[in-house]
């Protein structure tokens, strides 16, 4: 191949994937659409045609098409005859009953409260503010407490994207030599439920908002864990509740400010007793950005867009756990739960 060859690869491959990013607002926007109208439900054990899908939608037929077949491109369906179509292992992901359902968390992040802010990130980027708190006149945990449906969706969604974490991390760590566990914005339970089912031994503590809450008492029900696990309502920015020898959060610091997240674990500190840990779960950024999957990347930039917060480096992490007087002492990848990692602070 000629140099002359090579340069003409690389501008394709270049033009490519260019492109391909450019139309990723569009992808997105199909993956809602296919949420919103049930398709992978439709569809079924399948084949359904289109006709049977867009019936059940209530949809017109060729617009139906149209999008099955796009659904199909993107490697969610497979068209097996002309305008007949399966779900293929990636699309089942899209049904609310799959157990490892990713619907609530397409449609919380294809959701306007989402999408809009992204359309200020320029403004972001030039000035460092929140772009969420001047588009919809407050930030956003405040929005979604005065918007139910919503909260429900980001609730379902942060369980969603837990659960590969809830499988990866009981064994990541000897939680056996500790008496209980904290854990600090634990949502509806479903991580905690995963280490105290590992370690019989365990007693827990769900502590999250009300709304957070909303679900955990039917997680712990389901795992039958009532009795050794009990749930506490309250505000980290407060306090959090005292008598744990762990206090675990899991993408709870990357939401906020440094300053802000050191308020959240100086309250943990506060309550640390001898010989206790805190355990952060959360990507951890190389110094020097390598190969890695570009969607942290793309969440470092939704906490400054949404929220707020940022993603963190360890260096970044052991300044902010130095500032409440915590000292980290491992940073060790969940190798089956990428991109998370357990980073272990102890009281300096």
């Amino acid at each position: 191949m000629t140099n002359t060859d090579a340069r003409a690869a690389r501008t394709a491959a270049g033009r490519e994937l260019v492109v391909r990013l450019a139309f990723g607002s569009m992808a997105a926007h199909t993956l809602r659409a296919a949420v919103r109208l049930n398709v992978v439900e439709l569809i079924g054990d399948g084949p359904r045609t289109a006709a049977e899908v867009a019936a059940g939608a209530g949809t017109a037929h060729r617009p139906m098409t149209r999008l099955l077949r796009t659904l199909t491109a993107l490697g969610l369906l497979a068209e097996d005859t002309p305008d007949t179509f399966t779900v293929t292992s990636a699309g089942a992901l899209l049904a609310p009953g799959h157990p490892d359902s990713l619907a609530s968390f397409v449609r919380m992040f294809t959701d306007p409260a989402i999408v809009r802010a992204w359309e200020h990130l320029e403004t972001s980027v030039r000035t460092g503010e929140t772009a969420f708190d001047a588009v919809f006149g407050t930030d956003f945990f405040s929005h979604l407490a005065r918007h139910p449906e919503l909260s429900a969706d980001f609730n379902a969604a942060m369980s969603q994207v837990t659960t590969e974490t809830a499988a990866a991390l009981p064994s990541a760590f000897d939680f056996g030599r500790f008496a209980s566990v904290t854990d600090i914005g634990g949502g509806n339970g479903t991580l905690l439920a995963a280490v105290l089912e590992a370690h019989p031994n365990l007693a827990g503590v769900v502590f999250d908002t009300a709304d957070g809450l909303a679900e955990a008492a039917k997680t712990l029900a389901r795992h039958r864990l009532e009795d050794r696990c009990s749930l506490t309502a309250g505000d980290f920015f407060r306090s959090v509740p005292q008598g744990s020898d762990v206090y675990l959060l899991k993408s709870v610091l990357h939401d906020w400010t440094d300053a802000r997240a050191a308020t959240i674990l100086r309250h943990c500190r506060r309550v640390l007793p001898s010989g206790g840990v805190v355990l952060i779960v959360e990507p951890v950024l190389p110094e020097v950005v390598g190969a890695e999957d570009g969607g942290t990347y793309l969440s470092d930039l939704n906490m400054m867009v949404n929220v707020g917060g940022r993603e963190r480096t360890r260096a970044d992490f052991e300044e902010v756990c130095r500032r409440a007087a915590l000292r980290v002492t491992s940073v060790t990848p969940l190798a089956d739960a990428a991109p998370y990692s357990l980073i272990e602070a102890v009281a300096d």
